[in-house]
């Protein structure tokens, strides 16, 4: 029953990451924020937008700026020191 119990957990948990859309996430140090773009359907397609939202914040004069992209739900788009924005 145990055994079974834990399958079913896995496999729950499996299918709602495979349901996750891919985001691409840019932090910047100054200002010190966090921002989600997506979603996307495919690593590829957020890999070929990323270069145009690091342009944009390159041109707002953000410092610091890194990006992933990788599979998530964000509950909110931006975050400025760590708070929904």
């Amino acid at each position: 029953m145990f055994l079974l119990k834990a399958i079913q957990e896995f496999a729950i948990g499996f299918l709602q990451a495979a349901k996750q859309a891919w985001w691409v996430e840019v932090s910047t140090h100054e200002p010190a924020c966090v921002y989600y773009f997506g979603p996307f359907d495919h690593p590829t397609e957020a890999e070929a937008a990323c270069p145009g939202y690091l342009e944009d914040l390159n041109g707002e004069g953000a410092i610091g700026i890194h990006s992933i992209i990788k599979r998530c739900h964000p509950t909110a788009l931006t975050l400025v020191d760590g708070q929904p924005y």
